[in-house]
């Protein structure tokens, strides 16, 4: 069987940075292992499947090369951008029913794209040592989602987070059965912007995300709440590094960012 792919670079406007995403049109879904086996396939840090739900919406869901995953923002982005620039340029904002419920992306401007996604509750812990010890520098601030998920670890300076060289194998056997990511931020101090991170997920067959739109559920809030503002312009400081433009509104974090278009395509799938 045949069927169009594209790929999308998204949080950036150029080509080779942000974070890829391939994104798949479907008619009717295929059975979950053939979803995960594309996405292995394509062994980017997401696949986003979607096809056309009840109520104009679409329905949406995200693999990494290894697990199913109930919220992503790039490869979200990605899916709104190719309806919004390739499938119907007159598209302003669409709607999405996934494991995270109904969100909504919508364009602003000529080039941005604005996520409508939850933000996630956090609560102070005890630094857990053997996860410190694996991403190779104990934080200031220690947090972890009140749903679960991920860690929240806070640093003073941004050269702390630009540094970090976690041992992979080693984070994947402390966070255990639990299988969370981490998510390491601190202040940013080298230009324009409020705050860096960068998030590591191992156990969830991705290293280092480049650019983590649902990370930021928990980064916007959190220094929305230290620096007294809603807005939050915050960099991703991966090799490939990404710009997101937040804005947190009560229980909800609006979440905008630009995509750029990579490759477009036919994948052919054993039927």
């Amino acid at each position: 069987m045949r069927y169009p792919i594209y790929q999308v670079d998204a949080f950036t406007n150029r080509a080779f940075r942000g974070n890829p995403a391939a994104v798949m049109p479907l008619e009717e879904w295929m059975k979950d292992d053939v979803l995960q086996a594309i996405a292995a396939e394509n062994n980017l840090s997401e696949t986003a499947f979607f096809r056309t739900g009840a109520d104009d919406a679409f329905e949406l869901r995200w693999f990494t090369p290894t697990v199913e995953v109930d919220l992503c923002g790039h490869a979200t982005l990605a899916t709104a951008f190719i309806l919004m620039t390739e499938i119907d340029p007159d598209m302003e904002e669409v709607a999405f029913d996934t494991r995270s419920g109904r969100l909504s992306v919508a364009r602003k401007g000529t080039d941005l794209f604005v996520l409508d996604f939850p933000a996630h509750e956090i609560m102070p812990i005890n630094t857990p040592d053997t996860v410190a010890a694996a991403i190779g520098k104990a934080p200031t601030e220690a947090f972890a989602g009140k749903s679960g998920g991920n860690y929240l670890f806070v640093y003073e300076h941004e050269s702390d987070i630009a540094e970090l060289a976690p041992d992979m194998a080693a984070l994947v056997k402390a966070v255990g059965d639990l299988e969370w990511g981490v998510i390491c931020t601190a202040p940013r101090e080298s230009g324009k912007g409020d705050c860096v991170s960068r998030y590591f997920a191992p156990a969830h067959g991705i290293p280092e995300d480049p650019v983590t739109g649902s990370a930021h559920c928990m980064v916007a809030p959190y220094w929305a709440q230290r620096l007294g503002q809603n807005s939050i312009h915050a960099f991703q400081i991966s090799a490939r590094g990404g710009e997101l433009f937040c804005e947190v509104r009560g229980d909800r974090v609006e979440i905008a960012g630009r995509a750029v278009k990579f490759l477009e395509g036919i994948a052919h799938v054993p039927g």
